[in-house]
């Protein structure tokens, strides 16, 4: 990661036949547009690829989920698990929705502790919703067996996590709805955009025309369409289709080199007393898009992450990270809004302001995690993997 690294003649094609015919958007100008399709070619591949029923292509990850959660019918007065640890975008989708999220600890995969998430089930409990954080995959097993026990809808936030897999199947395919994200950072990156993935019909249809304005697509005419249900202005363009589909046919090179990268990278530093990895559910899964190090101590994770730097390598210790943890997620817990929020939401915001996640901190505390970047030359890989284990072993 990330996909614009490997940005080539591909992707000016795909673009330049969308330019050519002058029509941007995804929908109607049916004749001027000569047969160029670039958002259905792309669901159409998206679909194939991962073997599921449906895929609707939307202009975010965050809009991905808002759509899913609409599709799915979580709104207001419903609560929706979700772990401590994930991207901003996990919880401003659910306010959006008017559910309230329910953040539980992780565990040593980085993603939902099944425990927790039992322990936070209430009669107001709607859906479960895993976080397949940095390209490796949650319980999903024992996250199932939890949502059919209790009736809830499963829904994976897959954004981070594009060709990873569990079990055979590829992650965002395996609950009632899947998200991605193709963001600029994203392994295939649309520049912006995203995708709900479903097996269920019902499910995709509502997607189709939520993220339309509520159009029911069922006529030749798109003035003429019909609207069942409100809608929002959720489209990706042609111009970000076409960007995506170039990508997308990359996945599997892109899976390889970073696959490669880490096993290398594992390979040089798995001797250092003091260090473990990231447990993944199922290894063969992991898209490997980062390098995932647990230290002794919060202070060697501070100390090695600022070695790391130095050296000139990535690395990411989310403790004290902005956008991806609890800490410091401040106007989440002072319901920071523009718009009032319902007063019981607020409320349960604002309770976050207190609770601590003794659990996730320790394991966050401790974790440094590295991005694979596909760019690296086998020279550079080298190179950075000694300096890897020289900046962790002098910070032991």
């Amino acid at each position: 990661m990330p996909g614009f690294e490997r940005f080539g003649e591909e992707e000016k094609k795909e673009v330049n036949d969308v330019l050519e015919t002058g029509i941007l958007m995804r929908y109607g100008f049916d004749g001027p547009r000569k047969g160029i399709w670039k958002a259905k070619e792309l669901e159409a591949a998206i679909a194939g690829k991962l073997s599921v029923k449906h895929v609707q292509l939307v202009s975010s990850g965050t809009a991905a989920l808002s759509t899913a959660m609409a599709a799915l019918g979580i709104g207001a007065g419903d609560e929706v698990i979700m772990p401590c640890f994930t991207f901003v975008a996990s919880f401003e989708a659910m306010l959006f929705s008017g559910a309230t999220p329910v953040l539980v600890d992780i565990d040593d995969t980085l993603t939902l502790d099944p425990k927790a998430v039992e322990a936070a089930i209430t009669p107001r409990t709607k859906a479960v919703m895993p976080v397949h954080m940095c390209g490796g995959m949650a319980d999903l097993d024992a996250l199932q067996a939890i949502c059919k026990k209790h009736g809830l809808l499963l829904l994976e936030d897959a954004c981070q996590a594009i060709g990873a897999s569990y079990k055979g199947k590829y992650l965002g395919t395996i609950g009632d709805a899947g998200t991605f994200s193709f963001d600029f950072v994203k392994t295939v990156t649309c520049a912006e955009g995203g995708a709900i993935m479903t097996n269920n019909t019902d499910v995709y249809t509502k997607c189709d025309g939520f993220s339309d304005h509520g159009h029911d697509h069922l006529g030749v005419d798109r003035g003429a369409d019909l609207h069942p249900f409100i809608g929002y202005n959720f489209r990706i363009s042609e111009l970000h289709a076409a960007v995506g589909l170039a990508q997308w046919r990359k996945l599997d090179e892109f899976l390889a080199i970073q696959r490669a990268t880490k096993k290398t990278f594992s390979e040089a530093i798995a001797g250092i007393p003091g260090i473990s990895f990231r447990r993944f559910p199922d290894p063969a899964g992991d898209s490997a898009t980062f390098l995932e190090i647990f230290l002794p101590s919060l202070e060697a994770a501070q100390k090695t992450a600022a070695a790391m730097k130095a050296a000139g390598l990535p690395a990411f210790h989310y403790y004290d990270n902005n956008w991806h943890y609890l800490r410091n997620w401040h106007h989440l817990k002072t319901a920071a809004t523009l718009s009032p929020l319902p007063p019981a939401l607020k409320a349960s915001l604002e309770a976050y302001q207190s609770k601590t996640f003794p659990q996730s901190d320790a394991l966050i505390g401790r974790c440094v995690c590295m991005p694979i970047n596909l760019s690296w030359t086998p020279g550079d890989i080298n190179t950075k993997a000694a300096a890897l284990r020289k900046a962790i072993e002098s910070s032991l």
